[in-house]
Parts: C-alpha cells; sequence; structure tokens
C-alpha cells in the first residue's frame, strides 16, 4: 500500500508539473498571437485614409526634438571616449593619422546607432509605455473606443511612424556630435586642425559603411515604436500596470534592437563577400 501510494503521488506531480508547463507553453502562443495581430493591425491602420497627421507631428516634435539634449550629450562622449581610448595604442605603433577614420568608421557602422537605439529605447520606450499604460488604466482608451476616435490610429500608428522616422535622424545626429567630440579629444594631447580633422575622418568613409547603418536604424525605430505602444496599450488594469509596461517596454525594446543589429551586421558581412 505505501508504495502504490508513493506512486500515485508521483503520477499526481508529474501530472500538475505537466499541466503547469502546457498551461504556461499556452499563454505565451497566446501573446505571440496577440502581438502579430498588434502588429497586423498597425499595418493596416497606417495605410488608412483619414491619417492623423498633428498627432504625428506632435510625437515627432516630442521623440526628436525632446530627445536633442540627451543625444547631444552621449554622442559626444562617445566620440571623446573613443578617441582618448584609442589614441594611446595608436601612437605605440605610429598610426595616430589613423584616428579620425576609425573613429568616424566605429560611430557610423556601430557605436552610433547601437548605443543611440538603447539610449531612445529607454526614453521613449519607456515614455510610450507609461503614458498608454496611464490611459488605459483611466479608461481613456476605452472611451475612445466607444466613441468615433479610432484609438489605434491615433495612439499607436503616429507613435510608431513618428519614432521610425526621428530615431535615424537622431543617430545621423549623434554621429556628427561624436566626431566633433573625437576631434576635441584628440586636441586634448595634440593638435589637429578642424578641416584636416573632418577630411581623414570622411576620407575613409564607404558606401558599405554608411547606408547599412542608416538602414538599420529605420528597424530600431520601428522596434522601439510597436514594443512601447504594445506594451502600453495592452497595460492592466491596476495603477502598478503602468511600471510594468514601461519597464517591460525598455527591456524588451533594449533586447529586440540588439538582436536586429546583430542581424544586421550578419546581412552586411553577406553583402561585403
Amino acid at each position: 500500500m505505501p508504495v502504490k501510494s508513493n506512486v500515485l503521488k508521483k503520477a499526481s506531480w508529474l501530472g500538475g508539473l505537466v499541466l503547469k508547463m502546457a498551461d504556461r507553453w499556452k499563454t505565451r502562443f497566446s501573446d505571440a498571437g496577440d502581438v502579430f495581430l498588434f502588429i497586423g493591425r498597425t499595418f493596416r491602420e497606417l495605410f488608412s485614409r483619414d491619417f492623423e497627421f498633428k498627432e504625428f507631428l506632435f510625437q515627432c516634435y516630442k521623440i526628436g526634438y525632446k530627445s536633442l539634449p540627451l543625444i547631444s550629450i552621449t554622442g559626444a562622449v562617445m566620440g571623446l571616449v573613443l578617441t582618448i581610448q584609442s589614441r594611446p595604442i595608436l601612437l605605440e605603433f605610429g598610426a595616430v593619422s589613423m584616428l579620425p577614420g576609425m573613429v568616424s568608421v566605429s560611430l557610423i557602422r556601430e557605436m552610433g546607432p547601437v548605443i543611440t537605439a538603447l539610449i531612445c529605447a529607454g526614453k521613449v520606450g519607456s515614455g510610450m509605455g507609461a503614458e498608454l499604460g496611464s490611459m488605459r488604466v483611466t479608461e481613456q482608451i476605452d472611451a475612445m473606443e466607444v466613441s468615433s476616435t479610432n484609438p489605434m490610429r491615433f495612439l499607436v500608428v503616429t507613435r510608431v511612424l513618428a519614432a521610425t522616422l526621428m530615431i535615424p535622424i537622431l543617430v545621423l545626429y549623434a554621429d556628427l556630435l561624436g566626431i566633433f567630440g573625437s576631434w576635441a579629444g584628440a586636441n586634448l594631447k595634440g593638435s589637429v586642425s578642424f578641416v584636416l580633422f573632418f577630411s581623414q575622418a570622411f576620407a575613409v568613409v564607404e558606401f558599405i559603411d554608411f547606408v547599412p547603418a542608416v538602414i538599420k536604424t529605420f528597424f530600431f525605430g520601428g522596434v522601439i515604436g510597436f514594443v512601447g505602444t504594445y506594451k502600453g496599450y495592452n497595460a492592466g488594469r491596476g495603477t502598478v500596470s503602468v511600471g510594468i509596461a514601461a519597464n517591460s517596454a525598455v527591456v524588451v525594446a533594449s533586447l529586440l534592437v540588439i538582436i536586429v543589429d546583430m542581424i544586421a551586421v550578419q546581412i552586411t558581412d553577406m553583402l561585403i563577400l
């Protein structure tokens, strides 16, 4: 009898574990389906005739202009630190003249787009998640659904499109300030003219360096916009869900930015070869 009871206990425990795993995977598949439905609905509303152009311009102002101080500091510090760290190594090999080109290629191809996108994921993604999450909690989105206003078109499409458009511009701005910061860093322990430094910096930049880096920033912006709006739009009903939506938007958007960058690097390498 004790042996039989132990077997029954183990069987019930295994059965409960299987049910828990099945429920967990069911929830994950359901969440994945919700994400694809959300993306599909966003694209469908994007090509509708009643586009909210004023709200789109306002979101471009919030995402682009309001982020300029943070992006300015980030871009300048990137170039300054990269120059200060790289100059002693190049000095040992007598290759200080290669410093402007090395910094410009590093900023344009990888450091500028990725670090700027991660900064925007923290600022823009969390802002979207918190804003739409608070609107969900206070039932403003429900009120828009009851009225004649389409919340997907007004809240989601405008933010996703604004993020997709403005983040590439912010990346180019950060790259330019990064080169300015690099010139300032080069003049801390030396003397390099402004015109000579910039001519050497852009002399080594080629088509394969610039264009793929710009293209992937559009995907960075789209990822940040989709994640931020999805987390906020589908937030729970409690006030705690606002913080959860903002936090998860930052984490997921940052992770997806890194994954998209990894894919973009692999595609670029195949094109070069």
